[in-house]
């Protein structure tokens, strides 16, 4: 009450000069108080729009923190099924192993990307290995198409690379990877797309903070056999002994459909598991930004508060020094 007396007071001896004015300025302007001055009203401006982006940069980082939490809990499971996975392919590999510099006119380029953002730069790196790739085996007379696996490298792709998209495929990971599923989809790009060699671009995973950019290559039983032949890396294969009915070119076909499926499975196990480590790391790294773009916030708010605060107080002593004097 006395507040409010001090103040009201303080404007009448203000504007008390103005109204002897007898002007249509000086009339007009005893309606204005000071509530309604500019610099009242752009300290409180500023101040409840603080407020209002600190209270948005916490919920952010509610929900990165979140993030975070769940990535971590289905790491675990995935990074489990991905060890036990490697043992599938390592026996190819001891077998027809893997040459990646071996020359063929029809190559495919089989990049696994993931469907969702917020995973660093893990399907950026993907891209990059496969647009190289892509350069080092297109020729004059050689074919390079590309099988996208995950919303985000299709994204990437489609826009410089559109007329060499063979196949794409999405929603992979919308439920846990497994064998039976991803045995189908080798099956579907076997028979939908004619190669020489495949060559699967994927993210192995070393451990939550750091992945390997990784090209494993598939050869169809024509390069293989063709390979053996001329006494190459998969020379080995004539000390084989074939037991049963089935010849030479079926066992190999056989075994590189079982290959490319096992190879494939892996591969989507590897970069589901990056990603959710990737997905983790970024999301640690949103949050500590949060936190320290909400110091900054909290030290701009108390600032102006405190000279909204401070200049309030001069108001009222500048008043009650004009009443007593």
């Amino acid at each position: 009450m006395a507040m409010a007396a001090l103040r009201r007071e303080g404007r009448r001896l203000l504007l008390s000069p103005i109204a002897s004015n007898p002007s249509p300025a000086g009339r007009s302007a005893m309606l204005i108080s000071p509530e309604q001055s500019a610099p009242i009203g752009l300290r409180s401006i500023s101040t409840q729009v603080v407020r209002n982006r600190m209270k948005s940069v916490k919920n952010i980082q509610k929900i990165t923190k979140a993030m975070k939490m769940v990535a971590a809990s289905k790491l675990r499971a995935v990074q489990v099924r991905t060890e036990n996975s490697r043992g599938l392919w390592q026996p190819f590999t001891a077998l027809l192993g893997d040459t990646p510099s071996v020359d063929v006119k029809k190559n495919v380029i089989v990049t696994i990307t993931s469907d969702k953002g917020l995973c660093g730069g893990i399907n950026s790196t993907s891209v990059k290995v496969s647009k190289s790739l892509f350069k080092v085996t297109s020729g004059p007379e050689k074919e390079t198409k590309y099988v996208i696996l995950g919303e985000k490298g299709k994204v990437q792709l489609i826009r410089d690379s559109k007329g060499s998209i063979e196949m794409t495929v999405t929603e992979l990971q919308k439920n846990p990877v497994n064998y039976t599923q991803i045995s189908v989809l080798a099956d579907d790009i076997l028979k939908n797309v004619e190669f020489d060699a495949l060559r699967i671009v994927f993210n192995k995973f070393h451990s939550v903070v750091a992945f390997i950019p990784t090209v494993s290559t598939v050869l169809s039983p024509e390069v293989v056999e063709r390979e053996s032949e001329a006494g190459g890396k998969l020379g080995d294969l004539d000390s084989y002994e074939i037991e049963g009915g089935e010849t030479k070119s079926e066992v190999l076909q056989n075994l590189a459909e079982f290959q490319f499926s096992c190879v494939l499975y892996n591969a989507a196990l590897e970069n589901a598991c990056s990603e959710l480590g990737a997905r983790m790391s970024a999301m640690d790294s949103s949050s500590r930004n949060a936190g320290e773009m909400l110091d900054r916030l909290t030290l701009s708010y108390n600032r102006t508060r405190q000279a909204s605060i401070t200049t309030e107080l001069i108001e009222i002593i500048s008043g009650a020094s004009a009443l007593t004097g």
